[in-house]
């Protein structure tokens, strides 16, 4: 379960909860321009562009959740479990694994139309990282500083649809989040107004009321809808620190509690971390399930020349000021 929204103002702002059942050991990953990503296609890959998001680090390897690269695209996987597919290698086509895919279109785009024209004659390979790490079943949001798309492989191919709400969750497949947006129509941020008929002299008792039907539960669909709500609404603010607050905000809208939703296993499906990228300024802000405490790295703080990855732990505990 995850949820990720794309807050275009004055700067791209791309926001996203990591809902899982426990950690990966991930950290704030930095990678330099130039650094060698060995593809499962035989050929040796540099990317052209640096890049910070949140990984697993594996053999020097940064297994990207989500990231966004110097020129301020963005990317991120989210789970998609039951639907998506990925493939044999195919001849004639440019086949790249699932945990390439971050890296490599980051590495090498810098907007949604040049990942398009990447994405012409390719294959997503059903090639895992290691034996015993299964691929994870992903789809992915891509957006820049005018647009976002979702890139869904699935058994019959790779889909890939605009986005014109800026927000990805989970299953199911953005074609029915597309539909269902549809069932929200009437909802506003405004007082309210009586719909229900002419015959009642129905009013408004409180400030809300616009909004009465805006679903509350933690499913994908729902929680789909809540984020292009809030988004939809948002303002812009003035200042960067008051425009990153609004993001975590949206997130916090939509994240999950520990103890509210289990898995099939009887764990804990929580937020464990979110974060806000000002793709436009390469600063990455986080905070997790037990520190609120905003934490910011800023890609240009490091030398993008180098040839070894930077990371940096999440602070996990919480973090109180206590005023005098």
């Amino acid at each position: 379960m995850c949820t990720s929204i794309s807050y275009r103002k004055k700067d791209l702002y791309f926001g996203r909860n990591l809902d899982l059942e426990f950690s990966y050991h991930e950290q704030v990953v930095i990678t330099p321009r130039n650094y060698l990503f060995p593809l499962r296609n035989g050929e040796d890959y540099y990317n052209k562009y640096a890049l910070i998001g949140i990984a697993t680090v594996m053999g020097n390897y940064p297994l990207y959740y989500e990231a966004a690269n110097e020129k301020g695209l963005v990317m991120a996987g989210l789970n998609f479990p039951n639907n998506a597919c990925y493939l044999d290698p195919k001849e004639n086509t440019f086949n790249i694994t699932p945990f390439e895919f971050i890296p490599w279109l980051l590495g090498q785009a810098d907007t949604v139309a040049k990942v398009k024209e990447l994405l012409q004659n390719f294959t997503l390979t059903n090639i895992s990282f290691a034996k015993e790490m299964p691929l994870s079943p992903l789809h992915f949001m891509v957006s820049d500083k005018t647009c976002s798309i979702v890139i869904e492989p699935m058994e019959d191919g790779l889909h890939i649809y605009d986005n014109p709400f800026d927000v990805m969750t989970n299953n199911p497949p953005f074609e029915y989040h597309l539909w269902n947006m549809n069932n929200y129509m009437n909802l506003t941020p405004n007082v309210g107004n009586n719909h229900f008929s002419s015959h009642y002299e129905l009013k408004t008792y409180c400030v809300g009321m616009g909004s009465i039907g805006l679903p509350g539960d933690a499913s994908s669909a729902s929680r789909f809808v809540r984020a292009a709500f809030h988004l939809t609404n948002a303002p812009e603010e003035d200042t960067e620190d008051a425009n990153v607050t609004q993001v975590f905000h949206i997130l916090d809208s939509v994240s999950m509690l520990k103890g509210s939703t289990l898995t099939h296993d009887g764990k804990d499906d929580m937020t464990l971390y979110s974060c806000c990228i000002n793709a436009s300024k390469g600063i990455f802000y986080y905070k997790t399930y037990n520190n609120s405490q905003l934490h910011a790295i800023c890609l240009d703080h490091v030398d993008l020349n180098k040839s070894t990855l930077y990371a940096y732990d999440l602070v996990k505990i919480q973090q109180i000021h206590f005023q005098n």
